[in-house]
């Protein structure tokens, strides 16, 4: 599995960052590649996406979500990936979000695009325009301010 860590400060207070990156059926507004996520209830996601040119297709499972704090999934099946994006507020009106995601590329394409930071680069990219798209609303979309906690018999 590859690993990529990134981050990226938002001039919004924590709650409405937080609030708005648990709208994922938004992510394709600033995601590039991911092409529609559905929400099948609070813990299960359906997600495609184009990478390198394929279209992959994978259910997630959320498996802790804490306001205002982190949200961390992993696939169930499909594309395999798993990931945690935590929130951090710097000051009443700044949160910094960092963001850990870890995939297998698959195929010659997808080795040789993480080899060269091709997925890196999407990553970054993803976050700056969803710093854009939170500081040029202003307020998020929606909120579920629901709690998952982590299972830890099967974690």
């Amino acid at each position: 599995m590859a690993t990529i860590e990134r981050s990226i400060d938002i001039e919004a207070p924590v709650r409405i960052v937080y609030n708005q990156w648990t709208q994922f059926e938004e992510f394709p507004r600033f995601m590039e590649g991911v092409q529609e996520v559905r929400q099948l209830d609070d813990r299960h996601l359906h997600w495609r996406a184009v990478v390198g040119g394929t279209e992959k297709v994978w259910d997630a499972e959320i498996t802790e979500q804490i306001p205002d704090e982190r949200v961390a999934w992993r696939a169930r099946a499909g594309a395999a990936n798993a990931g945690v994006v935590t929130f951090h507020r710097i000051t009443d009106g700044r949160t910094r979000i960092m963001l850990q995601l870890e995939y297998d590329p698959q195929g010659v394409v997808e080795t040789v695009g993480d080899a060269v930071g091709v997925v890196s680069h999407r990553v970054e990219n993803d976050l700056l325009r969803f710093k854009d798209f939170v500081e040029m609303r202003g307020r998020e979309t929606g909120a579920w301010r629901g709690e998952i906690r982590q299972d830890r018999k099967t974690a």
